[in-house]
């Protein structure tokens, strides 16, 4: 099952997650990764390299993340990397669409799974703990929105309290999401 959390947050706050994340060892990869690709470890110095839109953050001390050749489409030739098998938190940012809407983003890591052959497997045990205390200090820093099942970090709060900022799912036609009291 995965974990899946969907968030809306400025620059500063993608900031603050980052240095949250520089406590572990996370290594960087673009969503495809073409095959000259370094990977660099996470933290505050690096975080103008990071990918602009989406990315994975594998948890190399635990284990490599595991990769295959893109053989069809228009990534063709670059490679992809097993989401589900590896140990790697998946990092969607958060964009402006051009009428200036925050597009939410989120952050998703496969625990456990189901194999079409009924056999049940889950993440490492450490992994696992990993992912729960950044959820925990996700849950614990954010607000949550209004209606449920978004997370807004502390700046995006505080800028929202002075200037009107919409807020949009970052699915086709996603509706508004506005701020709820804490």
């Amino acid at each position: 099952m995965a974990n899946k959390l969907h968030l809306f947050m400025t620059e500063e706050d993608e900031l603050a997650l980052v240095r949250q994340l520089a406590h572990w060892t996370f290594e960087v990869y673009p969503r495809r990764v073409p095959p000259d690709w370094q990977p660099f470890q996470i933290s505050e110095k690096a975080f103008e390299a990071l990918p602009k839109e989406e990315m994975y953050l594998a948890a190399s001390d635990i284990g490599p993340p595991l990769v295959d050749l893109v053989k069809r489409g228009p990534d063709k030739g670059s490679l992809r990397i097993d989401e589900v098998q590896s140990p790697v938190l998946y990092w969607e940012r958060c964009q402006r669409n051009d009428a200036g809407e925050l597009l939410s983003g989120q952050l998703w890591s496969e625990l456990t799974g189901q194999p079409a052959q009924g056999k049940q497997w889950s993440a490492p045990d450490p992994f696992q703990r990993r992912i729960r205390e950044i959820e925990s200090w996700i849950r614990s820093t954010f607000r949550k929105s209004a209606p449920k099942g978004f997370w807004i970090g502390p700046r995006l709060a505080r800028e929202m309290k002075s200037q009107s900022i919409t807020l949009r799912e970052s699915v086709h036609r996603g509706s508004v999401v506005a701020l709820a009291s804490r």
